[in-house]
């Protein structure tokens, strides 16, 4: 079923590549209302948040409050969701993976630097990896352990939160004892490598925030990955592996 769904999407794009339009353009407030009036009817359940032009005449891209992406009509009356590829010479692009990376990055850089638990390189720094980690993780211990290296190659790796059995949980009250401490880099190390540290929950941590970060940026479980330029690679990679993502063998 999802096959000939694909299928049948990437048939529709190649039909009207010769009318592609150029997508991103938000909708005049009154085109934006009249959409919003149609789905946020009663008995939906959805509520729309922003909406712009995709690269299909007549489908408007639609954000969803704590719901996936999706392309629906000007009035409202149908949507489709689901990725939207584009066909090109050399394959296929996803464009909806293209628009979440540009907001992965957008909401990343709102964070400040010291609600992050940072381990950056002595010399020059050559890329950033921002990680939501989950100290309880077995794959996010592994991931830690290979810190060192990535340090030693120019990579600052940039954890946040993301307690997996959410918040009130155990590993929400390590992950913000590591935040809330005095060294919160030598904490987050004690913790990886199972050494007890003293419960110490701060007021105005930004565990419980973090965590909603990344449920909203798509993340599933960790660690979960993200480049510069906003993209996700899930699970655990070696430092060598990550440094092949990143460009920089």
């Amino acid at each position: 079923m999802i096959y000939r769904g694909l299928k049948s999407v990437l048939v529709v794009i190649c039909a009207l590549a010769a009318q592609i339009a150029v997508g991103g353009e938000p909708l005049a407030p009154a085109q934006l209302e009249k959409l919003r009036a149609a789905m946020e009817a009663p008995g939906t359940g959805l509520k729309v948040l922003s909406a712009q032009t995709s690269e299909i005449p007549g489908l408007y891209e639609v954000e969803l409050d704590e719901g996936p992406l999706v392309y629906a009509t000007l009035k409202g009356d149908y949507f489709i969701v689901g990725d939207l590829y584009s066909v090109t010479k050399d394959g296929y692009v996803n464009l909806a993976d293209q628009r979440r990376d540009k907001q992965r990055v957008a909401e990343l850089a709102k964070i400040k630097k010291e609600d992050m638990i940072i381990f950056s390189p002595e010399g020059e720094t050559r890329a950033y990896v921002s990680v939501f980690f989950d100290d309880t993780c077995y794959y996010c211990q592994k991931l830690h352990h290979e810190v060192p290296e990535l340090n030693k190659n120019g990579v600052e790796v940039r954890y946040l939160a993301y307690p997996r059995a959410g918040v009130g949980s155990d590993a929400f009250k390590q992950l913000a004892s590591a935040w809330c401490a005095e060294n919160p880099q030598e904490t987050l190390n004690k913790l990886v490598a199972k050494t007890a540290v003293p419960e110490n929950i701060c007021e105005g941590n930004p565990i419980a925030a973090q965590y909603k970060l990344g449920q909203d940026l798509g993340v599933r479980g960790t660690p979960a990955i993200i480049t510069q330029t906003g993209q996700m690679i899930p699970g655990y990679r070696t430092a060598a592996e990550l440094m092949g993502d990143l460009g920089l063998n």
